[in-house]
């Protein structure tokens, strides 16, 4: 074994100092060096964003009770080195003066927020200062609503509970606020060591218990896990994808870009190393049968091939896992000013899964070849008397075929996304098949028509070039396909994509909302829209609702495991109304009620409560509407864009069902800055009435779409030069064929000229085709990514097909001729002695 690893090391030594490692070395070192680079980007991108996220709860996990939270959950996190912080909201009244107004007070620790900051203010028209610090003992911070509606500055005294406290700021952003959006009345904020002596909290007092947790993801999660099992009755755990559907949306659909970003860079990065391999093959198969013909014995021969490939593929791999590495920090500098926050720390994991796809895909295109080779005689090796080029076997590829396949699979996170990209690749190798065909078909009968001796008849050679080597034009062709979709893919979504998702959240989107509506109120809150000339969307009805029964079975929460089915059945829902089904809704199952239906006992569902609920179209629901029954049939299951910020409902019923219970109603609207004193003067106006802000919530939204667009913008860089080493991978590949070919042509009399436009009309071909097939297949993976995965619309980019098809057809046949011009300047004798 250690003689084989000696001559191994030996041999791999000699082959670099010739330089004939150089152009597999070369590939797989900048593979390996984007894959690990976008990999370590992605990673602490993706730990940023989630960071920004946790924002919206004010920590990275939060444990909510309705009763105190049991100290063991304290303990242990204090045990396990978490940060924690505990605070209590509750409704209740204040008083000032005369005056008095239902608040919903929040008393917190000191350590509060253990993510992100307050902002306050003096005064209502502070810009305002961002601090890490809570109210002092004695004094509360209010919101400006609050302070508006009982005409207090800071310095004045409130009245909370048994105690006078002092108001020494404006609250003018909470971010953790935006965490419930149905907080309906203003904030006031205290300090929790000030709340015993109000004697707010009595026996059966309505009071939301937090336990806030921030530490690494890692030991988040680990700590999540833990507590999961014991937690008792009233108590859930909360992280930021499963307190806000919004930023649950927003945060998925970040992490799908950047999945697919970085999985670009692997289907990349693992082609160009197939590639890059074929030529090794070639020379490794040779000096195999050299040290069989000096009596070396078949394992022996094996062995030395296996370690060999393997400190190829380990040296390039550590160099270009480094070059990676060095590469993100760079990367990680500049967005970090633009994230505003450090980038969280990374892992080794993307380094480690460079050097296993390098060390993978080597093992997986060298072995194959050469224990087929194994019952061959050295004879038979050197005479070629059996193919060892990539279509004799196709079987010999299926193991690198498999670890592409699990690479993608891996950096996919998406089952869908993977799986489309994986069909993607396999219709691209048929449709070049096929293109290849019928090409040359109609151009040789077109060129056959032509004289003998013309340019036309060396063009002809070319394109019968393409039949001839059907094998290697082949896979030249999936090489440069590969290569040219996923780059014009992933300009597609660093534009096309990424201008869509923005879009559906526009500037002027609602950030607010306005709740309680009275029927006899619906004119005046109108009327007051367009005298402020504030834009809202549609007023819609709802009825409180809740859940008792799905066919005969009761519905408890006692009958899930999962934490968002039991508040789901614990909860009152929103019943609407409506003709016509929202735009920001998609129909996905049954039907939607025609004009004969209304007044009719149906219903349609959201398809996450549904399916959290396990309700199917045509189950019967049995609603409670204060202490009425009402039973309702499932026709249909909607898709519901949460992240547009427009009023929806997880029940929607035909118009005519709920006419006989009491309702309010809900509208959205947006309110431009600097316009708080009219939406004030509708409060005062209407008393009754209750404005919710979720502006902090859009910001938040908002934000992670604007760091995407720049995560984007650096993941970009680096898939470019990986498909750039893909398409010179693919030149090189078949190198030595074409040069084979070109000293035979010029030994039978053919001129330089002659040559030159024979591989120059080839590889216009590949290069026509190649880019033909990659624009319709990357316009349509990215209309299937947009539509079926992220949900947003999307526009067929013609101008790329036409624009990439033509920059292709000439930049391809010029790279090739630039590479083999060197030997068609050589006399074909010497050309023939160096074959």
């Amino acid at each position: 074994m250690m003689l084989a690893v000696r001559l191994a090391w030996s041999q791999t030594l000699s082959l670099w100092r010739a330089g004939a490692l150089n152009v597999l070395v070369f590939a797989l070192i900048l593979a390996v060096a984007a894959l690990t680079a976008v990999s370590f980007f992605t990673q602490r991108i993706e730990s940023a964003l989630n960071q920004q996220g946790s924002l919206l709860i004010g920590g990275d996990l939060a444990i909510i009770a309705d009763h105190p939270i049991p100290d063991r959950f304290i303990l242990r996190a204090k045990k396990q080195k978490l940060d924690a912080t505990r605070t209590y909201e509750f409704p209740s009244m204040v008083m000032h003066g005369e005056s008095n107004q239902l608040v919903e007070i929040k008393a917190v620790e000191s350590t509060f927020p253990l993510r992100g900051q307050l902002t306050i203010g003096y005064q209502f028209s502070d810009a305002g200062q961002a601090v890490q610090a809570t109210p002092k003992v004695g004094e509360v911070w209010v919101e400006p609503r609050l302070a508006s509606v009982l005409d207090i500055h800071v310095g004045d005294a409130l009245q909370v509970g048994e105690l006078r406290l002092t108001v020494s700021a404006i609250l003018l952003k909470e971010p953790s606020r935006g965490g419930n959006m149905f907080s309906f009345a203003p904030r006031l904020m205290m300090n929790a060591a000030d709340l015993p002596a109000t004697q707010l909290i009595q026996y059966g007092s309505r009071v939301k218990y937090q336990l806030l947790l921030a530490s690494t993801p890692d030991a988040v999660n680990r700590y999540a896990e833990q507590i999961r099992p014991e937690l008792g009755r009233g108590e859930r755990v909360e992280d930021v994808r499963n307190a806000r559907p919004e930023i649950k949306v927003a945060l998925e659909k970040a992490q799908q870009f950047l999945g697919l970003s970085a999985m670009v860079s692997v289907v990349l990065a693992m082609v160009a190393m197939l590639l890059s391999s074929l030529p090794y093959i070639k020379q490794s198969l040779n000096t195999f049968a050299l040290m069989r013909c000096f009596g070396a014995q078949q394992v022996t021969v094996l062995e030395i091939l296996t370690f060999q490939t393997l400190i190829i593929a380990l040296c390039s791999a550590f160099i270009g896992g480094m070059l990676g590495f060095i590469a993100q920090l760079g990367l990680a500098k500049l967005a970090g000013s633009l994230f505003v926050e450090t980038l969280p720390p990374t892992s080794v994991t993307p380094l480690l899964i460079g050097m296993l796809a390098s060390v993978g895909m080597m093992v997986a295109v060298v072995l194959p070849h050469a224990w087929q080779m194994r019952n061959l005689s050295a004879m038979n090796i050197l005479r070629r008397d059996t193919l060892i080029l990539p279509l004799s076997s196709q079987a010999k590829f299926l193991p690198a075929v498999s670890v592409m396949i699990a690479m993608i699979f891996w950096q996919a996170h998406d089952i869908n996304i993977a799986v489309s990209t994986i069909a993607a690749m396999l219709a691209l190798s048929i449709v070049i098949l096929g293109f290849v065909y019928v090409f040359s078909y109609f151009a040789q009968r077109f060129l056959t028509m032509t004289p003998k001796y013309s340019v036309l008849a060396s063009i002809n050679i070319g394109v019968q070039g393409l039949k001839r080597r059907l094998g290697l034009s082949t896979v030249q062709m999936i090489g440069f396909c590969m290569g040219l979709m996923v780059i014009m893919l992933l300009t597609l979504i660093r534009g096309d994509l990424i201008r869509n998702w923005q879009a559906s959240l526009p500037e002027v989107a609602p950030n607010r909302f306005v709740i309680n509506i009275q029927p006899e109120q619906i004119d005046q809150v109108k009327q007051f829209f367009t005298e402020q000339q504030i834009q809202e969307s549609a007023i819609f009805p709802m009825v409180r609702a809740r859940l008792i029964r799905k066919n005969e079975q009761l519905i408890s929460s006692v009958q899930w495991q999962d934490e968002r089915a039991k508040r789901l059945a614990e909860r009152e829902f929103n019943l609407s109304w409506a003709a016509q089904m929202q735009t920001d809704n998609k129909l996905i199952a049954g039907r939607w009620w025609q004009t004969n239906d209304y007044g009719k006992s149906l219903i349609s569902l959201e398809e996450g409560l549904a399916k959290t609920l396990n309700i199917n179209i045509g189950d019967q629901l049995l609603f409670d509407i204060a202490g009425r029954p009402l039973t309702l049939t499932v026709t249909s299951l909607r898709k519901v864009e949460w992240d547009t910020m427009r009023a929806n409902f997880f029940a929607v019923t035909p118009p005519g069902v709920l006419d006989e219970f009491s309702a309010s109603h809900i509208s959205s609207f947006h309110l431009p800055i600097g316009a708080e004193r009219s939406l004030n003067q509708l409060v005062k106006q209407h008393p009754n009435l209750t404005v919710i802000d979720i502006a902090a919530l859009m910001q938040q939204v908002r934000g992670i779409m604007q760091k995407m667009s720049l995560a984007i913008e650096y993941v970009f860089v680096f898939s470019l030069i990986v498909g750039i080493a893909v398409l010179y991978a693919a030149l090189v590949a078949t190198r030595e064929e074409r040069v084979t070919e070109a000293t035979l042509m010029r030994v039978f009399g053919a001129s330089r000229q002659q040559v030159s436009t024979a591989y120059i009309a080839e590889f216009a071909c590949i290069g026509f085709i190649s880019a033909l097939v990659a624009s319709f297949a990357a316009n349509g993976l990215a209309y299937y990514i947009s539509v079926s995965i992220l949900n947003i619309p999307y526009q067929f980019n013609l101008t790329l097909i036409v624009f990439s098809t033509l920059m292709v057809a000439i930049l391809i046949p010029a790279a090739a001729w630039f590479g083999l011009r060197q030997f068609l300047n050589i006399p074909p004798r010497q050309l023939l002695n160096s074959i």
